[in-house]
């Protein structure tokens, strides 16, 4: 084992176990099975259904967070400005970005009658990348 980040607990933690399994994208079907593991012990305080469904919102957080910083951004890529205005100019212009890629991904959704979460985001930002990319020669100034 490697190094701790401190000492080691002496005394067990309790913890609940939710084991639940969660409808597919078409609701059609469920998924295999899940285990949220929780310090939340009180289970009429934290029903076990809102649990799984705070913790499947939780992850796509995290989703929005891997667009930008890895599909959006392209990942190992690192922000050019020098100073703390222009970090600031470049991170609030991803934003927008992303903003207006999700907006996109609403109306498209809305306009053929689809869940807004079935719109892929990487499709959405080539599509956008293609729609603004402009081969050399193709146009004339």
């Amino acid at each position: 084992m490697g190094a701790s980040s401190g000492p080691a607990r002496k005394e067990p933690v309790v913890v609940r176990v939710l084991a639940y399994r969660l409808k597919d994208r078409a609701g059609e079907g469920e998924t295999d099975g899940y285990r949220l593991v929780t310090s939340l012990l009180d289970a009429r305080r934290y029903p076990a259904r809102q649990m799984a469904a705070l913790y499947r919102e939780r992850w796509e957080i995290e989703s929005v967070f891997a667009e930008i910083k890895t599909h959006q951004r392209g990942a190992r890529v690192v922000l050019s400005s020098k100073t703390p205005d222009g970090i600031h100019q470049q991170i609030w212009a991803h934003l927008l970005v992303h903003h207006a890629l999700r907006e996109l991904m609403l109306r498209t959704a809305a306009t053929r009658g689809l869940d807004p979460d079935g719109v892929s985001f990487t499709e959405t930002l080539r599509s956008a990348r293609r729609s603004v990319t402009v081969t050399p020669g193709s146009f004339s100034p």
